[in-house]
């Protein structure tokens, strides 16, 4: 496939200097003012009792669950696999394990699943273990790596274990926990998850935490046949603060969502499947917007004391609208968790003290909600300094609601008294999907205060794309199974021929959670175990399809060892590491130019299809000319990717146009306006522009003058606000 490098006369010197607000609120407001849609607040008399037992329950010296100490019985002899909801003190169990470790002199690995999380854990266990005791590995951050606690990314756990099986040394800790380990079956990441636990030595205990899954026996199963040691399942189903399902009907009647009687089974209440068998329901949307009057729909909340709520929303766009219809309504507006009579003064006194630290944020659009509505949007496409300002004040019990998409459920401890629905589909990257029951139940698991509420409630407002039948069916649904990802790609090839040649590798690719499900599911179904064979030979097939490429390219030797090429090739640990290696090879790269440095591996970073075409003279002349060299340079090598069956993405010049132009000290919303994007995608694009430059640091010994000069341009691009702390 031919790169697509099309330049376009555009004129961008008329655009005014601001940063634009969302397209995609624009398109549902369409600036018309919409008419008020106002609500009578009401409750079903059978809520009444319900929402007696809403208060802050006593305090009480902590007393760990059965569960917590049966875990940690069980951690001491075998490998432990934990599932439990959200919020269920999981993370005690680990602390406790880590405390035994470090009795003992011993040093502990503590990966998750996101750099925001392992910034959080890294700074709570700071104040547990000690400042001095505890380090952080996450790519943008490296402190302190000798320490007797890590905590990091899974990804750089499992470029650990790479090393260390090209050196032919064990990993230097004595206790790993894999934290949110139900990752496993993330379609784009589990194949880290499944690696990590299939090359981590038997001699290292191992412990996941989980949200609760549907087979966590099967994977137990599969570690103790690979890890050749028990490996025991602690199973918690019961949530930690209990969860009331509530609807709000149109009229502004809270209903049960639930039949009282029904046992379980998730069938839908008397008046609720009277609302849903009319023939013209009412609806709380209108023509002007998708969205509710969301002010009214917080002073409901507010009557009933169901505050603080987090709000799921389908997009972006939805959660910045919802701020604005937050306005539109004349109740009272005050935090909620904080018994002051002067809450307002407290919450504005804290947003002071957060925007002295970062001035940058005191430009936010959204800055006026927080001090005058106390709510926030939490998504994507905002700032990670942004989010962690609202992650803060949510936490400290300072907001009334956050507008937030699906991501806020994975992993960040984000809790609130209420969690609210308008949509029952989740965008997985390429399309909506229905939620899925685990997906559901990591949402609901941010519902109820552990410590701080005796109930939590999930309440589900009907609109275009709520299924209210899903909803109800996904309260008392089953845990999801989790299934592998595991997939062959040349970073994967290229490490492990670091250390085992190609005939152990096939070896170990029959030691993956696929292969390992459906032999156990072959005996008695003939179907399954010739579907088991086939998997297998898929992967076998794939690995020997990458292998076949990468002797073409003289990346391997004919005889299936690393040339000296593919040896220093191996660690470039990213997507595309065969273009990035052939530029090196072909002299391409400018190895002296820091900022054209970032400019031209951003190339290699953006994985989405966009409008490429840019003003020809808006390019800086040294950018431009080494995009074209580049193009021409990798052109052959791409093309017989292509013909091999090879994914091959384009090489897009405006990603490197924005990265340049920050690079060489452009204002950041100067550099916004050039991007035509979000913030927070921007962000998202300086972050793994300069992950890649670590890695071309890490070709020192081979490229010495590359990785000095890869260095000077991550100074140039990490700065306020792509790296900000809020403490």
């Amino acid at each position: 496939m031919k790169p697509r490098n099309r330049v376009r006369a555009k004129d961008y010197s008329a655009r005014p200097k601001i940063i634009k607000a969302s397209v995609g609120a624009a398109k549902i407001y369409s600036g018309k003012h919409a008419p008020a849609i106002k609500l009578k607040a009401g409750a079903d008399p059978s809520l009444k009792a319900i929402f007696k037992t809403i208060g802050v329950p006593e305090e009480r010296p902590f007393s760990p669950d059965p569960f917590q100490l049966e875990a940690l019985e069980a951690i001491e002899k075998a490998d432990c696999l934990v599932t439990a909801p959200t919020g269920s003190g999981k993370t005690w169990i680990a602390v406790q394990a880590i405390s035994r470790i470090r009795e003992t002199g011993g040093r502990s690995w503590y990966a998750t699943p996101l750099k925001a999380l392992s910034n959080a854990k890294f700074h709570e266990f700071s104040e547990i273990f000690g400042h001095d005791q505890v380090g952080i590995l996450t790519g943008d951050r490296k402190e302190r790596p000798d320490a007797s606690v890590i905590v990091g990314t899974t990804e750089i756990l499992r470029n650990q274990l790479y090393d260390a099986m090209h050196h032919g040394q064990t990993l230097d800790t004595d206790f790993v926990v894999l934290d949110e380990a139900h990752f496993l079956g993330d379609e784009d990441r589990g194949v880290v998850w499944e690696e990590t636990m299939i090359y981590l030595p038997a001699r290292i205990p191992l412990l996941l935490l989980s949200a609760t899954i549907g087979n966590a026996g099967k994977i137990a199963e599969w570690l103790s046949a690979i890890r050749s040691k028990d490996c025991k399942v602690i199973e918690e189903t019961k949530r930690p603060v209990p969860l009331f399902p509530i609807f709000l009907h149109p009229s502004g009647t809270l209903l049960p969502l639930l039949d009282s009687d029904a046992k379980g089974k998730g069938r839908i209440s008397k008046k609720v499947r009277e609302y849903l068998f009319e023939e013209k329901p009412q609806r709380l949307t209108s023509t002007y917007s998708l969205l509710p009057p969301m002010g009214e729909i917080l002073g409901i909340l507010d009557k009933f004391n169901l505050l603080p709520a987090i709000f799921f929303l389908k997009s972006r766009a939805d959660c910045d609208h919802a701020l604005d219809l937050c306005k539109e309504s004349d109740r009272p507006v005050a935090p909620t968790g904080v018994d002051d009579p002067n809450r307002m003064q407290i919450l504005h006194q804290r947003i002071d003290e957060i925007i002295t630290q970062n001035p940058h944020l005191a430009k936010h659009r959204q800055l006026w909600h927080l001090e005058h509505l106390a709510v926030g949007a939490h998504h994507s496409g905002q700032l990670p300094a942004w989010k962690q300002v609202i992650e803060t004040l949510m936490t400290e019990g300072l907001l009334q609601a956050v507008f937030a998409t699906s991501t806020v459920a994975a992993g960040v401890n984000f809790p609130a008294r209420t969690v609210v629905f308008l949509n029952t589909d989740r965008f997985n990257g390429r399309e909506f999907m229905p939620l899925s029951p685990t997906e559901f139940h990591q949402m609901t698991g941010r519902a109820g205060r552990r410590g701080m509420d005796h109930i939590g409630f999930a309440i589900a407002i009907p609109g275009k794309f709520l299924d209210t039948r899903l909803c109800a069916q996904l309260v008392t649904a089953t845990p999801s199974d989790v299934k592998s990802q595991i997939r062959i790609d040349f970073s994967m090839v290229l490490n492990l021929l670091l250390s085992h040649a190609p005939d152990q590798i096939e070896d170990l690719l029959t030691r993956s959670f696929a292969t390992f499900l459906l032999m156990r599911a072959g005996g008695k179904r003939t179907e399954a175990r010739a579907l088991s064979g086939t998997r297998h030979k898929v992967l076998i097939h794939e690995f020997n399809r990458h292998l076949s490429f990468l002797k073409l390219t003289g990346f391997v030797t004919p005889e299936g060892s690393l040339t000296q090429d593919g040896r220093w090739a191996s660690q470039l640990r990213v997507d595309q590491p065969l273009l990035i290696a052939e530029g090196f090879r072909k002299d391409i790269f400018p190895q002296s130019d820091p900022a054209l440095m970032a400019a031209i591996l951003s190339l290699f970073v953006s994985d989405r299809e966009m409008d490429d075409r840019v003003d020809r003279r808006s390019v800086p002349p040294p950018l431009f000319d080494a995009f074209i060299a580049i193009n021409t340079a990798l052109k052959p090598l791409m093309r017989d990717m292509y013909d091999h069956d090879f994914v091959v993405r384009p090489l897009y010049l405006k990603p490197a146009m924005t990265v340049h132009a920050w690079a060489v000290g452009m204002p950041w919303e100067e550099v916004v306006e050039i991007s035509e994007g979000a913030e927070g995608d921007l962000v998202m694009l300086m972050l793994r522009t300069a992950d890649h430059l670590r890695h071309v640091m890490s070709l020192a010994k081979t490229f010495p003058e590359a990785a000095e000069t890869a260095s000077k341009a991550i100074e140039l691009i990490m700065k306020a606000p792509v790296w900000m702390e809020i403490e």
